[in-house]
């Protein structure tokens, strides 16, 4: 009887410091579990960095880590989507060059697969980095679980495991602006959590999920699964309109108790005026960031280019 096939799918941004240790922990794990094959599909995301010629060293040394080169980065969501086009397995794992996640974890994760289920993610305890990092990360998934109906599980991470029926449907789906882990919960295959503990030091090298980065995901995440912010000109119409109310009320009792504006109606007309065009200017920012979606979408461009394979016959 023929080994299941496992892929491995991994992007990697300038990732230089994190390619030895990256071989030594993933080859320790997949030699670990002989029940097995596997293939290591490395997505080189555009670094400027010896990623490349590290990764190239790698497969010379063992043909079952394999590589996608870009041509530019794409960030992590579409060198994933890039990774997933090329796998053959009959499931394949996701996860990331700086070994944050811990390999081992994926023995767990394939025995839930073994179970039946066809969607497997990692659930971390404990985020890792700045206060204002965890702080993000914690808000991040306050607002886009109550804005979308808990689509997104709270603290969930890019580590998984997605059967191929999962990954299939993934590579099917013409969406260019994607947050993965809203579309695989999106999905609604069988689905099972995993907690677990992130390894408190990178592998090497750098994080790259910097807060202006984490707030871009966030805001990609929100307005790719929500409507919310839409409907958000009509609830402050409302508060506007009390507002507005109660600051003419204010300004009657000033001018008729104590006569201190240069006119009649100054008052009023300095306020009125700033709050609506500081909420106007606010819903078009939010209209705009639709529209900015909407752009993107009807462009067409492909997620990724292609620059070279390494070891993947297409």
């Amino acid at each position: 009887m023929a080994k299941k096939l496992i892929s491995i799918v991994i992007p990697a941004y300038n990732e230089e410091a994190c390619t030895a240790p990256l071989e030594r922990g993933i080859t320790e794990i997949i030699d670990s579990m002989p029940q097995y094959d596997f293939e290591v599909i490395i997505v080189e995301n555009g670094s400027y960095d010896r990623t490349y010629e590290k990764l190239m060293e790698i497969h010379q040394r063992d043909s079952r880590f394999k590589i996608v080169k870009l041509t530019r980065n794409v960030g992590p969501e579409n060198a994933i989507c890039a990774g997933l086009h090329f796998v053959r397995g009959d499931a394949a794992i996701i996860t990331y060059a700086d070994l944050e996640d811990p390999p081992h974890l994926m023995r767990d994760f394939l025995a839930r697969w073994e179970e039946g289920y066809k969607h497997v993610y990692g659930i971390t305890r404990q985020r890792q980095g700045s206060r204002l990092r965890r702080f993000n990360s914690q808000l991040f998934y306050t607002i886009i679980n109550r804005l979308t109906n808990n689509v997104v599980p709270k603290n969930v991470a890019d580590f998984r495991l997605v059967d191929r029926q999962v990954y299939l449907e993934i590579n099917r789906i013409t969406e260019k602006n994607r947050f993965l882990r809203g579309l695989f919960a999106w999905l609604n295959y069988k689905s099972f959590g995993i907690e677990y503990d992130r390894n408190t030091t990178r592998a090497g090298g750098e994080s790259k999920a910097s807060t202006l980065v984490v707030l871009a995901l966030a805001l990609k995440a929100i307005f790719s699964y929500s409507n919310f912010p839409l409907k958000i000109a009509s609830i402050l119409g409302g508060v506007t309109g009390g507002l507005s109310l109660l600051a003419i009320l204010y300004f009657i009792v000033q001018y008729l108790f104590f006569d201190t504006f240069p006119f009649s109606g100054f008052g009023t007309i300095v306020v009125l005026m700033l709050l609506m065009f500081s909420i106007l200017f606010f819903l078009i920012g939010i209209l705009g960031e639709y529209v900015a979606l909407i752009y993107s979408e009807v462009k067409g461009r492909p997620l990724f280019v292609i620059d070279e394979l390494v070891g993947i016959r297409q």
